[in-house]
């Protein structure tokens, strides 16, 4: 079987579809429950972290649960249908929070709620991704099929990152807190049936191949992920990579709307904020689709771009930091300029490290005999997830050290920060990242070893070894 143009079309809608749902839930959750709600950052970034990692967890023992399915519409489609129904529902009762809660019983039902989101994204996540196996099984249909299903998915996620905020402050009337409040719930409220829809029309065109001729995959627990990653040392090297990558995109994704509201400020702070974040996401998109491309081309080899874009990403933040400080924070055209370097190198960096990532099942197969895919790419969805919550934490409690006041305001007016919480969210947003960044970089320098030749003369001898065994 192969995916027909119909069937693309509908696979991409629902990457389209639930990463809108994603990005709406880990760009403003914070906000929303620190800055509207009156939370303080650090207990919303603890209970982000818990659930984070309560996902991460989770992950394996729902792939087991899917694998087990056998229904007459597949084991993976109802699954991606029930579960998208439930997260919608989830997802507007994360953002329209009843009024009369307050204190206790508001931490205690954002707690339960964000839990419950995570939990039933996951029911259509995963069954989303093992789709692609399940309807074809050519090698060339499967790598377009993920390259569909991550563009898309890019472009759900931009679309909300870039007009969220201003869709909320337009639907809900004002740029005050109870005019921001009712926004989030009608956003979310769209959000969600866009999602649904996307999905319905996923379930009802695209069929899976009947479960006596699907491929079977042996279930992955905790302990095989970590048994695996110990074994192969450059596994563990690409590991700690995207955990210290992820990290500094998370944090300044999760601080970036503090950051202009607070820092460039004005009443029409989101428009800036939205054209930021309509630069990132473009520039992400394109250097995945183009640049890299383009570099390869250029003969260019792999570990050289990697380092390549660290260098620019460590740049990008380091010209955010000096506009900050020398009365450039305002200046739209010089903070998206620095913008474009982080987020450039950023998208050549998440293809890379799933290049690299690959490259480690062939070393792994090699020094261990065993190929262990599903294992090590479990592990990279296991430890991205713990990146995030690692970074929503530290975001949490670096915001209550630094002192950062709410908005009380119902007319909209944005309280005034002193000069040393200005210059804290400034260095949170910025420096930590920087931190993470060149320790990926001294990690990679020191551990990497799958240079180009490398992984080449991995394959040949893979293929060597395999011709003699048959």
């Amino acid at each position: 079987m192969k995916f027909s143009k119909s069937q693309t079309a509908a696979y991409g809608l629902g990457a389209v579809g639930k990463d809108m749902v994603y990005a709406l839930s880990s760009a403003y959750v914070m906000y929303y429950y620190n800055q509207i709600l009156g939370l303080s950052a650090g207990f919303v970034g603890l209970i982000l972290m818990i659930a984070r990692v309560f996902d991460a967890v989770n992950d394996p023992f729902m792939g087991i649960v899917v694998a087990k399915t056998r229904t007459k519409w597949g084991k993976f489609r109802p699954w991606i249908l029930s579960g998208s129904v439930l997260n919608a529902f989830v997802l507007y009762a994360l953002f329209a929070v009843p009024k009369g809660l307050a204190d206790g019983g508001l931490k205690a039902y954002f707690a339960i709620i964000y839990i419950l989101w995570g939990v039933t994204y996951t029911m259509m996540d995963i069954p989303y991704w093992s789709l692609i196996p399940a309807v074809t099984s050519e090698p060339a249909d499967r790598e377009s099929m993920s390259v569909v299903g991550r563009t898309c998915a890019g472009v759900g996620n931009a679309l909300i990152t870039v007009f969220a905020m201003r869709s909320v402050q337009m639907i809900g009337g004002g740029i005050d807190k109870a005019s921001e409040r009712t926004g989030f719930a009608w956003v979310a409220l769209i959000v969600a049936v866009v999602f649904v829809i996307a999905e319905a029309i996923l379930f009802f065109a695209v069929r899976e191949k009947p479960a006596d001729k699907q491929e079977t995959t042996e279930a992955t627990s905790i302990g095989d992920m970590f048994r695996t990653l110990f074994a192969n040392d450059q596994a563990m090297v690409v590991v700690l990579t995207i955990v210290l990558i992820n990290t500094a995109l998370y944090i300044t994704s999760n601080l970036l709307i503090y950051f202009f509201k607070y820092d460039v400020g004005g009443a029409d702070w989101a428009s800036s904020h939205m054209v930021f974040n309509m630069v990132g996401g473009a520039s992400q998109i394109l250097a995945m689709m183009l640049l890299y491309p383009l570099l390869r081309k250029m003969k260019m080899k792999n570990e050289a771009i990697f380092r390549l874009c660290l260098i620019l990403e460590i740049t990008g933040y380091a010209l955010i930091l000096i506009a900050c400080f020398t009365g450039l924070a305002n200046n739209m055209l010089v903070i998206c300029g620095a913008g474009l370097l982080v987020f450039l190198a950023n998208g050549i960096l998440t293809v890379l490290t799933t290049v690299f990532l690959s490259a480690t099942v062939d070393y792994g197969e090699l020094k261990t005999g065993k190929r262990e895919e599903s294992v090590i790419f479990s592990m990279q969805t296991f430890v991205v997830k713990l990146a995030s919550g690692l970074a929503v934490f530290l975001c949490g409690i670096g915001l209550d050290m630094i002192g950062l006041v709410g908005d009380d305001s119902t007319e909209g007016a944005i309280v005034a920060q002193s000069a040393s919480t200005i210059n804290g969210l400034r260095l949170l947003m910025t420096v930590l990242p920087i931190i993470g960044l060149f320790c990926a970089m001294f990690l990679f320098r020191k551990k990497f070893l799958l240079t180009d030749e490398k992984i080449v003369s991995m394959s040949n001898d893979l293929a060597s070894a395999r011709g003699t065994k048959e």
